[in-house]
């Protein structure tokens, strides 16, 4: 199962043409009812359904909101601080935060992961801590608890009794393990503007398969023909396409910028 995208012409966000329920690749300046989109990237799809292939990148678990634990590991104290951060630079400014707060302590300990699946962007520190003990294995421990947009900072006060590598590891595992167990999830949902060109009489049966596949209506124009910028869960806009064709005897064309 894979996709590969390729970059076109103008290297920026990927524009896709839906026609007739299917991905179809437009590495060229293209024009729907006087709308001129460039797409940026051609599709190459393997054999896995379209719907399948980007579930993990549009859907997934992420934290709600920011938490902290405490544990005491023979006399130190391990405070971890788990924020939902959906981009690398909130990730870099939460982690800021947490070491302003915590200024005097001993070492502040960071693990991030942003996006999710094959798409995520990584980052730990060991903060001064042997290499490997630290950074390291809270950020294991964030890849394998299945969430996405996430940082963990885990601030230490030193208690005066060495823990050694192994006991580093395991310090730092726990903590980060004990704040997850707190932490309230929510779900991420990718979403995608569409715009959309139909004749008069459509108008009402489109607008109520809108809102049949939970999308929103952003924008109406009514000119020569009425043209709608619609939302949806990019996991909805295949089958919204499909339905689409069908209602207007393939007459209407879907671009999801």
């Amino acid at each position: 199962m894979h996709m590969v995208a390729t970059p076109g012409r103008c290297g920026r966000t990927p524009c896709v043409l839906l026609c007739r329920g299917r991905l179809v690749s437009i590495p060229w300046l293209v024009r729907v009812h006087n709308r001129a989109l460039l797409s940026c990237f051609t599709l190459r799809l393997g054999e896995a359904s379209e719907q399948a292939i980007m579930a993990d990148a549009n859907r997934y678990p992420i934290p709600s909101a920011e938490a902290r634990t405490e544990l005491r590991i023979a006399n130190s104290r391990f405070i971890a601080t788990a924020m939902p951060t959906p981009t690398v630079d909130e990730a870099k400014a939460s982690i800021t935060r947490v070491r302003a707060e915590f200024a005097n302590a001993t070492h502040n300990v960071y693990a991030y992961v942003v996006g999710y699946g094959a798409t995520t962007t990584l980052g730990m520190s060991d903060d001064g801590e042997p290499g490997g003990t630290a950074g390291r294995p809270a950020l294991a421990v964030l890849q394998g608890s299945g969430l996405g947009d996430i940082t963990v900072v885990v601030t230490r006060y030193f208690g005066g009794t060495l823990l050694g590598t192994g006991g580093l590891v395991r310090a730092y595992g726990d903590a980060v393990k004990a704040v997850l167990a707190v932490v309230p999830r929510a779900e991420r949902i990718e979403r995608r503007t569409v715009l959309l060109s139909i004749a008069y009489p459509q108008y009402e049966s489109v607008k109520r398969l809108v809102l049949a596949h939970i999308g929103t209506v952003q924008h109406e124009e009514f000119a020569a023909e009425v043209t709608l910028t619609l939302q949806f869960a990019v996991d909805n806009i295949a089958a919204f396409s499909h339905e689409l064709n069908d209602l207007t005897a393939g007459q209407a064309i879907v671009v999801a910028e």
